[in-house]
């Protein structure tokens, strides 16, 4: 069987994800900096690594197969958050990750990493930090997909998404629970290693979609 490392465990899609994976069973490591922000899922099988992302986290790799990266500085942070976290904590989880032969990293970054000049808003330090971690993910030779979703609500997810971009800002909203569902369907196929998807609510069943 092989080994998942959630990077981000805490966070709210990280959460779902830990959270799944520990309820299907599957082998799973949540890396975190307060393991008591787990406390949900303390009695579980689950193995917790607590560890700062802004220090050396390599050991967290060790035995692993696959890698979600989820983690972020979160919207309360500065620019040198962002640059620390959502930038160099994700380009040191590829150094690590290479280094560790692992066989899939799947990548959580946002709609609008693919061009940031294209969006004015003060978001934009988070956007550039996301482009650059996507760009040395694919140059890095690490089996990867990329998915950017659209702007996240806390809606019940309805496991229904679209990977076309719609034409309004309010049609790009997706629930964070389809972003975790659509991670997970990723995480399960072989065949999706070099794609990027950018994920928004829709009427499509994720497994029909993530193809």
């Amino acid at each position: 069987m092989s080994k998942t490392l959630v990077i981000g465990a805490s966070g709210q899609i990280g959460q779902l994800i830990t959270k799944t994976l520990v309820e299907t069973e599957e082998d799973a490591r949540a890396l975190v900096r307060d393991k008591s922000k787990l406390d949900d899922l303390k009695d579980s099988d689950l193995e917790i690594v607590e560890a700062d992302l802004e220090g050396d986290f390599s050991q967290a790799f060790d035995g692993i197969d696959n890698v979600i990266f989820v983690a972020g500085s979160g919207g309360s942070t500065g620019a040198d958050k962002t640059l620390l976290i959502d930038l160099w904590a994700a380009k040191k989880a590829v150094d690590y990750a290479k280094a560790a032969n692992v066989k899939q990293f799947i990548m959580v970054s946002s709609i609008g990493a693919d061009d940031p000049e294209a969006i004015e808003s003060d978001i934009k330090p988070y956007l550039v930090a996301k482009h650059m971690a996507d760009q040395y993910l694919m140059a890095s030779g690490v089996p990867f997909t990329i998915v950017r979703p659209g702007p996240l609500t806390n809606d019940e997810g309805q496991g229904k998404i679209t990977i076309k971009r719609p034409n309004s800002r309010e049609e790009m909203a997706i629930p964070r629970a389809d972003v975790a569902k659509s991670v997970l369907f990723i995480l399960s196929k072989d065949d999706l290693n070099g794609k990027i998807f950018e994920l928004f609510g829709g009427t499509y069943d994720v497994d029909n979609v993530l193809v």
